[in-house]
């Protein structure tokens, strides 16, 4: 970075890089654990994401006992039986095929909260769009999640689990949130394409497609925007 803040073409290429080279592992964690300031460092990158009105709703629950992680485990399971039941036979068939965590086998898990109370009964941008709190906790997730990708370590989101049990097992009060469950740990290797694309799950969707101009439904597929090549993925 330059004495104006301008990030050369080299910085920048990497910013990109570790954005389109992120992924949701959900598997195939190495037992290596991750040293304590490699999880500082991506710790106070999440602490560093935009929050709406600088309210920093965010705590971190740094998960390392094999018990809890087991009590975690058994409680995805519940509700990964529960989800199954809600596809159709053919969908179903397919879930039940795909591995959606790595509770037990990540080194570490993070347990990301929202305390929607920190800021006082009044915030600056919550006055019209109270749940700006919620998004700008996921914006400490996503922090995390490509700090992580840049120091190669894998994160995965585990959402397929009760709130209420993952608040009664990590010991969480009632009035605070909890907003994601990610595990973390060094990878044998980050794939090419998201498991669930090439599991034929689902694909992603062409960015044009999604894009409008001015009002809803206006699009424009030939815009130049849509012009600029995607990162390769390159392995740590």
């Amino acid at each position: 970075m330059d004495a104006h803040g301008a990030f050369s073409d080299e910085e920048r290429a990497a910013v990109y890089d570790c954005i389109f080279n992120r992924r949701d592992v959900r598997c195939e964690f190495l037992p290596r654990p991750i040293p304590p300031e490699v999880i500082g460092r991506i710790l106070r990158a999440a602490h560093h994401a935009p929050s709406v009105g600088f309210m920093q709703p965010w705590d971190f629950i740094v998960v390392n006992n094999p018990s809890i992680k087991s009590a975690l485990h058994e409680a995805f399971t519940e509700a990964n039986i529960e989800a199954e039941r809600r596809f159709d036979p053919v969908r179903a068939r397919a879930y039940r095929n795909l591995k959606l965590e790595g509770i037990r086998e990540a080194p570490t898990g993070v347990c990301v909260t929202c305390d929607r109370n920190r800021a006082g009964p009044v915030v600056l941008g919550r006055t019209h769009q109270p749940d700006m709190d919620l998004y700008s906790t996921v914006c400490a997730v996503q922090n995390l999640w490509l700090a992580a990708r840049a120091e190669s370590v894998g994160v995965g989101w585990v959402s397929i689990i009760k709130p209420e049990r993952l608040r009664s097992i990590l010991g969480i009060p009632k009035e605070i949130v909890p907003v994601a469950y990610l595990c973390l740990g060094y990878v044998a290797t980050f794939h090419q394409e998201p498991d669930l694309q090439a599991a034929g799950w689902a694909k992603r969707a062409e960015l044009p497609a999604l894009v409008s101009f001015d009002r809803w439904g206006a699009r424009d597929e030939t815009h130049s925007m849509f012009s600029a090549p995607q990162a390769k993925v390159h392995q740590p």
